[in-house]
Parts: C-alpha cells; sequence; structure tokens
C-alpha cells in the first residue's frame, strides 16, 4: 500500500511540473500578444523581424573554428536558435533571461537561426 501512495506522491510532483511548464508557455504567449510583435512560430523567413520571449539554454559552441555563443529563445509557440559570431559571452544573456530580438530568420540544417540579432534585454 506504501508503494500506491509514493506513486500518487510522484504524479503529482510530474503534474505540477507539467502545469508549472505550461503555465510558463500560457505567460509568453500572453505576453507576446501584447507586445504587437510576432510570435516564432508565424515569423517569416527572410524577412526582418522583432521577436519576444525567454532565453530557455545558452551556450558556447565554435562554427568553424570561430567562437560562437548560441542560446535558444522560446516564446510559448516556437523556438529559435540565436547566434552571435565571434563572441565568447555577452552580459545579461543568461538562461531564464526575457530577450526581445531583431534580425533574419534563416534555415541552417532543419533548423530555424538567426545570426548576430540586435537585442534588447527586457526587464
Amino acid at each position: 500500500m506504501g508503494e500506491g501512495k509514493g506513486r500518487s506522491r510522484l504524479r503529482r510532483a510530474i503534474s505540477s511540473w507539467a502545469n508549472s511548464t505550461d503555465q510558463h508557455a500560457r505567460d509568453l504567449r500572453e505576453t507576446v500578444a501584447t507586445s504587437g510583435l510576432a510570435t516564432i512560430d508565424s515569423a517569416p523567413d527572410r524577412e526582418r523581424i522583432r521577436l519576444t520571449g525567454s532565453l530557455r539554454t545558452v551556450t558556447l559552441r565554435p562554427r568553424g573554428g570561430v567562437p560562437a555563443l548560441e542560446a535558444e529563445l522560446y516564446d510559448g509557440t516556437g523556438v529559435i536558435t540565436l547566434v552571435w559570431l565571434g563572441r565568447r559571452r555577452i552580459t545579461g544573456i543568461d538562461p531564464g533571461r526575457a530577450l526581445t530580438v531583431e534580425g533574419c530568420i534563416g534555415i541552417q540544417e532543419h533548423t530555424r537561426i538567426m545570426f548576430n540579432p540586435r537585442y534588447e534585454l527586457v526587464p
């Protein structure tokens, strides 16, 4: 019987985590909707666009022997990879940080990507 209680506690914990993730996505979608900016999933490729969201990951990943700082921007509708070539670190670009970026979206290896975007840290 103790085993059943453990499972139910685990289910509650997983459900709570899933609900908080869903809530975060809903909050991000609402923020984007009120900002008047395009959502990542509806943003056109190869056109200058402004997007806003939250950074999920930030990684140093060299490209062609050149340092490159990569980050995933998530807005509740989709994810885009941001790449700053020649940069090892940018102050304020950290996971969890809200950010507005501007640039052109391209596709590389089936991934939507924006190179060297202009950015604003959102308080």
